[in-house]
Formats: C-alpha cells, structure tokens, sequence
C-alpha cells in the first residue's frame, strides 16, 4: 500500500513518560532461582537485549488516563483550540475496556466536539502509523482540518504476570524462552497533531510512505494482556527481511535514501533488533535516538516516542528528512517519510 500526501504536516507531537523505573537488575533478582535451577546467568536480561529499564505507570492508570496527558500537552503545543479537531485516534495495543474504544474516554476528557470522529485501530506496533495514515487521508479529502493521533501503552501487568509464571516450578528453558521478550516491553504514552499544511505555516510535512504485509508469519509473536509468545530468532529473521524490502520501495516512493536521511525513528525493540535493522537499511546508528536502553519496547508509542524525544533534544533541524519506520507483529511494516 502506498499513500501519498501533498497537504498534511505535524503541527505538534508530545509524549509523558511513565514515572515508575523498573530495572532489569530488579527483575533478574527476581528470577535469581529460576535462573540458578535453568543453568542461566544471573544477569541475563540486559546483557541479552541491551534493555537497562523499563517504566510503569502507577498501579490504577488506565490507558485512556496516560493518552489524555499526552493528547492534552499535544494540544496545547499546538495552541489549538480542542473544538477543531474533528478527528481522534487511539492507537493503543492496551486497552481500558474490551469496549468501549479508549477513544472514547480521551474524547470525554478532553472535551471534543461532538462532531468530532472518534474511535480506536489497533495494528500491533504500527498502530500509530496507521493513525497518522488514516488522519492523512482525511485531511487530504478535505473531511477536516485537524486530527488527534494518541497512544498509551501499560506493560505492569504483562511484565508482572510473566515474573511470576515464570517463579513457578514448572518453568522450563522453552518457556522462559518464549516469554523473556515479554520482560523488554515498557509503557509510555504519546500523541500528535495533523493538520492541513496551510493552517499550520510551521509545521511538518508528512509525505506518506508505503506499507508492506507478509502475514505468513502470523504465528512468531502472540500476546494477551498478561501472557506474550514469541519466537524470537524468527521475528528478527523474518522482521529485518521485510523491513528492508519496505525500505526499498519506500526509497523509490520518496526518492531519498540511507545517505539522505537525517534521522530514522525506528519502533525498537532490543540492542540485536536495532543493530540488524541499521545493517538491513544502510544507515549508522548515529543517525536515530535510541530509546530502548531505558525505556525498553513500548510497542506502537514507540516510534512516535523517538520523533518526539528527539525533536525535544534539539536533534532536528528545519528541513530535515525523518523516516517513520516499524515492524508489527503479524508480519506488517511500515516507511513512512517527514520532512521537518
């Protein structure tokens, strides 16, 4: 899928952090003696993912609390007033309810319009993206002139469930295998504003980009709200490989390559998965902000998570070339381009 957009720019991008730090050192201790029983090592989580940290919210934050943090600091970035934007996305994996949409609560919070559109799409980690595609399109149609994207992920109690599956006695190697990408995910919340590009004289440019689909790997990561299986050795195979046959035709599409990009705001998920996508690319790792080391995998906020840290650390520049880039489980990926 390829979409292209002549009339669509960021007007703003924000993110809030989740307050509670949570180490790997403390989840190794906490694992000391299914990893002594296994024959593991006792440090084994961040010297295996490169992952140091990774943050909770406080006990009783639901996702639609953390995403009306970020969509409210997003709008008053923006300084605009919450009765123009006709359009809200949540593009959250974690939800509040099974129904109804967390969108819903952000709407109410925030006082919306009641004209304003509102519901959730969920794409493993490239909901974000697809958020930001669908806003696009809106936009470009000239349906509305302003779009809330926002998402906010909570790893507490998958993380907290998968510690203590895997206390239990039962736990063997296949197991722990299984899960210990589970103890990488971190919660965090984020949320942008799109806008038509004349209402907005200093924004972003957001191009579009292509999107690419190989869902025969449909089975390599499964996860519920408090269990997640993956197969880690084929994820990064198969993921990499479909990231840089996305990239190429996203380099055809937007006529820029490794060489020409100023920043790659890559979903990351580990030190071995970012390392091998840089190769996959063509592009050093100076050139993106790495976000895993502390804040661990935060699923689709973490793209935006990167865009919004860095341009908040003064990495970006005035027309500057961004890649918007993920893989979501399933198999999909994603390239998107901005120029800032």
């Amino acid at each position: 899928m390829t979409a292209r957009f002549e009339d669509v720019s960021i007007a703003a991008i924000a993110h809030v952090d989740a307050p509670v730090r949570a180490t790997s050192a403390q989840l190794d201790a906490a694992l000391g003696a299914t990893y002594a029983r296994l024959g593991m090592p006792a440090q084994l989580l961040e010297g295996l993912t490169g992952v140091r940290a990774r943050r909770f919210w406080e006990p009783g934050v639901r996702p639609s609390d953390a995403a009306t943090l970020a969509g409210r600091k997003a709008i008053e970035e923006a300084g605009l007033e919450a009765s123009r934007i006709g359009l809200l996305v949540n593009t959250s994996v974690c939800r509040d309810y099974v129904e109804p949409s967390v969108a819903c609560f952000v709407h109410a919070n925030l006082g919306l319009s009641s004209s304003c559109l509102n519901f959730d799409v969920t794409n493993a980690c490239l909901g974000f993206l697809d958020g930001m595609v669908i806003a696009g399109n809106m936009i470009e149609r000239k349906q509305i002139d302003f779009a809330l994207i926002v998402d906010a992920e909570s790893s507490r109690e998958v993380v907290e469930s998968t510690i203590e599956r895997m206390q239990r006695p039962g736990c063997d190697s296949k197991a722990m295998r299984e899960q210990l990408a589970t103890l990488t995910v971190g919660s965090g919340a984020v949320a942008m504003i799109l806008a038509r590009s004349n209402l907005v004289p200093g924004g972003h440019r957001f191009l579009g980009g292509v999107s690419v689909a190989d869902t025969r790997h449909n089975q390599l990561c499964r996860g519920t709200t408090d269990t997640g299986l993956t197969d880690t050795k084929n994820l990064l195979l198969h993921g990499v490989e479909l990231a840089g046959r996305t990239w190429a035709m996203g380099q055809a599409e937007l006529g820029w390559d490794g060489n020409s990009v100023d920043l790659f705001a890559l979903h990351q998920v580990s030190a071995l998965h970012t390392q091998e996508l840089s190769k996959a690319l063509g592009f050093p790792l100076s050139k993106t902000l790495l976000v895993y080391p502390e804040f661990g995998n935060v699923g689709p906020a973490s793209v935006p998570l990167v865009l919004s840290k860095a341009a908040e650390a003064e990495r970006l520049s005035k027309g500057d070339r961004v890649v918007l880039g993920g893989i979501g489980s399933g198999l999909n990926c994603s390239a998107m381009g901005v120029f800032w």
